[in-house]
């Protein structure tokens, strides 16, 4: 079983990444042999259970209020709901849902308690719970811990560096603060990125440094190719190549041995054969369905073809760690403590960001 390394440096990275392809794939696929089955995938099904009116201004995407992108927002779901769409993704083959809310951080309060009721009444359904509902504090890690989470989401996104080009309503540490609440549970961390927003090849290695200098580092790693969608700033940026998400894919493997690597959005534009060169060079994990949030995803059903062409199968839920026991809200032993954490808010501007965000009042 390969080593975890934690002190990577960006020209090590990006030594591994450019390296001829023939050879990343080989040192991938034989490190991911080393610690993974080759032929398990473990499929996650994202659910929007709140979509729209977020108050940030990231770059790339749709539910931002600020940007006029013709989303159908919605509130937040009942927890009847959810269970229904849980049971509709468990029987699809899926051993994961992830709940997202397009929150800026979570306020303690009803809307919460109900989010903690929908924990609950998922990890009762013997499915691995995951939440991405923006920055979290320390006690509101642990509620969610208590009610069965399995795994939050906190994506860097990119490289430090780069990040000030793609987000000015948060900071950096910010992302990093949340993730080290998470760790003070028993939760695992899901964490990546995206590629393709314009950032350099030493963005992509900084991302990968930050992510695999975290101790422990993340159980789950997502890599995502951007969507553009039209009225977000990054509306006219152009796809990234299959090659490119093939060697980050690998690299990420290659950096972090024991994660699992998510093929997430983007999907929708490859084909099968650059689906299966990302399995082969360590993608293990999945967003299966129709939709992520708001972006296309492959159906369902196409995607069950794909693994049985390839001879891949659906990994059972809590391979990696057991299932975290449940507490109903009745007797828990924590409580909502009003907190209004100052979370960061950088003074500087974007100049797309801007412009997108006129062009969306002149829309209106």
């Amino acid at each position: 079983m390969s080593e975890i390394k934690y002190n990577w440096t960006k020209e090590e990275i990006l030594k591994i990444y450019n390296q001829p392809l023939m050879e990343l794939l080989y040192e991938a696929a034989t490190v991911h042999r080393e610690s993974h089955n080759p032929n398990q995938v473990q499929v996650s099904t994202l659910l929007s259970i709140k979509t729209g009116g977020c108050p940030e201004d990231c770059g790339y995407c749709p539910q931002a209020a600020r940007y006029h992108t013709d989303l159908e927002g919605n509130d937040l779901m009942g927890v009847q709901q959810v269970k229904a769409q849980a049971l509709r993704a468990k029987a699809s083959g899926s051993s994961r849902v992830c709940m997202g809310a397009a929150w800026r951080n979570v306020k303690d309060g009803e809307e919460f308690d109900q989010v903690l009721e929908m924990v609950r009444t998922i990890n009762k359904l013997d499915m691995e719970v995951c939440c991405t509902l923006g920055m979290i504090t320390e006690n509101q890690a642990k509620r969610l811990a208590e009610a069965g989470l399995y795994a939050y989401n906190h994506n860097l996104d990119t490289s430090e560096d780069y990040y000030k080009d793609v987000i000015s309503t948060r900071a950096y540490q910010d992302r990093l603060d949340t993730i080290g609440n998470v760790r003070k549970t028993n939760v695992t961390v899901c964490s990546g990125g995206i590629i393709g927003m314009g950032e350099k090849l030493e963005d992509r290695a900084g991302m990968l440094v930050a992510l695999s200098s975290l101790s422990p580092q993340p159980e789950s790693v997502p890599i995502n190719a951007l969507v553009a969608v039209e009225g977000t700033p990054m509306e006219d940026i152009e796809p990234i190549s299959i090659w490119d998400m093939i060697r980050m894919v690998a690299t990420t493997r290659i950096v972090m041995p024991h994660t699992q690597v998510r093929l997430s959005a983007g999907r929708a534009e490859m084909s099968r054969e650059g689906q299966a060169m990302c399995f082969f060079a360590g993608a293990n994990s999945i967003f299966a369905g129709d939709k992520l949030l708001t972006t296309p995803n492959p159906d369902v059903n196409e995607d069950m073809e794909m693994f049985k062409i390839l001879g891949l199968e659906p990994m059972k839920p809590f391979v990696k760690k057991a299932q975290p026991e449940t507490v109903e809200a009745a007797e828990s032993l924590l409580e909502g403590i009003g907190e209004k954490p100052r979370w960061t808010r950088p003074e500087h501007s974007i100049e797309r960001n801007e412009e997108a965000k006129k062009k969306a009042k002149i829309v209106d």
